[in-house]
């Protein structure tokens, strides 16, 4: 009996959460053929991976990236493969590309998650051969896929599909009858499909790029509740699930989502949400001690099937500038973020007016509910031109200047150029003890990468190996918070489970796509981040991690795609070139069944 790939003598974790054992696993035909407790024999396998003091894990599945546009022009996803992740979810925060043209989706999706939107809308134009969910998927996986992919139809995708981006985006316009009516039937087509679910989005931070109606908010927070309810129906009809985000400025909104989710309320059907996030914010401290105690309660009360998305590793951001979301949150921040031009963007920085209207805006936004703390103290500069300036923060330099902490900020830029001066901070996840509390809290489940996205703002591609390098150093501490093959659970077989994708386990029968991790090499290279450029987004620097010596080998469909090592990382020949591993995962299909039909 000859296999294609053997991995011997690993501790095998099935995705489950049951305890590890010391395996062989057989595979063939993209399936895990067998698990043995002894040798197998392996004459004629062209692939052994030599697994002993190794972890043998599936592969992770990341459930929030925002790969819609780069899965066209590097199907293979480097990035996230080569840190064990071997499922990606695309189409999350009401972005898709599935119904929008191809101008209106760059419009869409460019600025929201800070990729440069001439490479979106080129990788759209020369690409976008569908016009049906059906076809969608069919182009997807058509595609020379590293990973698995799946997605979600974005509501604002839909909505401008149905509305037009103009009108989708005008407080003013409430779609007829006819428009909700076809706006369910496309919704219920790409479920027919096999998507997931949908996305949406109700907090307003988000906005357009493009000329036509840049710095307008995304159109799927102009949806009313009522269009909103139309059309969780029909994610409820057929059992799917909605990714979103209340609105962080109106506590009701998240009560809403739970109540739309509710079995009690709705003829005992709920309906699954994964919503965005469940983080121990700087800005609001004491939140993440009664977040996941209400989120349960809540759910028990009104018979709600709610979870948020926690990323397990602290949040830590970097801006060239002001270029970061969070500026979205002041008008200010949006103006001068909707400003191209480098240099008019400079001297309204340095206007006296406007850094009066900032001032007022940053205290007195600063009271109330935030994604980011505002504070300059704890906004350190990395590189700039003043070379002195390196290493300090902003609220010492205005310490120094006697400025208030936003002028010694807007000088610093002003002075060096804007997008010159790079700054870091961490805005959540910051005390490891609430860290560990939400890894384990069952409220939650591990997300929110937003791998693809935001290039230059953050690098969390490994964040799986993140959570157990964590897990194993709090067990060799004294101090478990999560056990290791809980841990693997949480960032597999779990997500899988609620999200309705046919991956996550690696049991005999199972389709083969795992990872082989190298206890000894989950250190502090899994920390860092580094910068590559990258070919086809211009040369652009983009945040990344490398820790290739903690992943041995990581497995997509059957076959060994990436092999990790000491001195880097290398993937198979032809990957994500015109060698095809991954495939399109449907909704409803089921591990075993993908592995042997593909």
């Amino acid at each position: 009996m000859t296999y294609d790939v053997i991995i011997r003598d690993g501790l095998w974790f099935d995705g489950t959460g049951n305890a590890p054992l010391t395996r062989t696993l057989g595979i063939r035909d993209g399936v895990v053929a067998t698990v043995a407790a002894g040798a197998l024999d392996e004459t004629g396998c062209p692939e052994v991976v030599d697994a002993a003091g190794k972890w043998v894990v599936p592969g992770f599945i990341d459930v929030h990236t925002h790969y819609d546009a780069e899965v066209l022009l590097d199907p293979g996803l480097r990035e996230s493969v080569r840190h064990g992740v071997t499922t990606v979810l695309l189409g999350n925060c009401s972005l898709s590309t599935v119904y929008a043209n191809s101008e209106d989706a760059a419009d869409l999706f460019s600025r929201v998650e800070a990729v440069p939107r001439e490479f979106v809308l080129g990788a759209l134009r020369d690409n976008q051969t569908w016009s049906t969910p059906a076809e969608y998927i069919e182009a997807i996986d058509a595609l020379p896929l590293g990973p698995n992919v799946s997605s979600l139809l974005g509501h604002s995708d839909l909505r401008t599909a149905v509305l037009g981006l103009d009108r989708a985006t005008d407080d003013t316009v409430r779609p007829t009858e006819a428009e909700l009516a076809k706006m369910a039937k496309l919704l219920d087509e790409a479920l027919e499909a096999g998507m997931l679910g949908m996305s949406g989005m109700d907090a307003a931070i988000d906005k357009l790029d493009g000329d036509r109606f840049r710095s307008r908010a995304l159109p799927s927070t102009f949806a009313t509740w009522r269009e909103r309810r139309k059309l969780i129906a029909v994610l409820r009809h057929r059992g799917r699930i909605l990714q979103s985000a209340p609105d962080v400025d109106n506590p009701v909104s998240a009560l809403l989502f739970f109540l739309a989710s509710s079995r009690i309320f709705n003829r005992r059907k709920g309906v699954r949400m994964s919503m965005l996030v469940s983080a121990d914010a700087k800005s609001m401290p004491l939140a993440v001690h009664v977040f996941g105690l209400g989120t349960r309660v809540l759910n028990k009360l009104l018979g709600s099937q709610v979870r948020f998305q926690h990323l397990p590793v602290p949040f830590e951001l970097y801006s060239d500038g002001i270029d970061l979301p969070v500026f979205e949150e002041f008008g200010a921040g949006t103006a001068a973020l909707h400003l191209r031009d480098q240099l008019q963007r400079n001297e309204l920085l340095a206007d006296r007016s406007y850094r009066r209207s900032f001032r007022r805006e940053f205290d007195r936004i600063k009271l109330g509910p935030s994604l980011w703390h505002r504070d300059f103290h704890d906004a350190v500069i990395v590189e700039c031109p003043d070379k002195s300036l390196i290493g300090k923060s902003f609220g010492a330099i205005a310490d120094e200047r006697g400025l208030h902490p936003l002028d010694a900020f807007l000088d610093v830029l002003v002075d060096n150029g804007e997008r010159n001066v790079r700054w870091t901070t961490i805005v959540a996840n910051h005390r490891p003890n609430q860290l560990n509390k939400l890894a384990a809290e069952p409220s939650v489940h591990m997300g929110f990468s937003d791998a693809g996205a935001h290039l230059r703002n953050m690098a969390f591609y490994n964040f799986g190996l993140r959570l157990l390098k964590r897990a194993r150093d709090a067990d060799r501490a004294g101090q478990p918070f999560l056990s290791i093959e809980r841990a693997v659970y949480r960032l597999t077989g779990e997500l899988a489970e609620w999200f309705g994708i046919g991956a996550g386990t690696l049991r005999q029968g199972d389709r083969a796509d795992f990872a082989v991790i190298d206890p000894t090499h989950l250190d502090e290279s899994v920390d860092g981040y580094h910068e590559e450029a990258v070919p086809y987004y211009g040369g652009l620097r983009r945040m990344v991690n490398r820790n290739d010596a903690t992943v041995v080998a990581t497995g997509v469909g059957g076959t060994v795609v990436f092999r990790g090592g000491q001195f880097g990382g290398q993937f198979r020949d032809g990957y994500g070139q015109n060698v095809k591993s991954g495939r399109y995962l449907r909704a409803g299909e089921l591990g075993a069944a993908l592995s042997r039909s593909a």
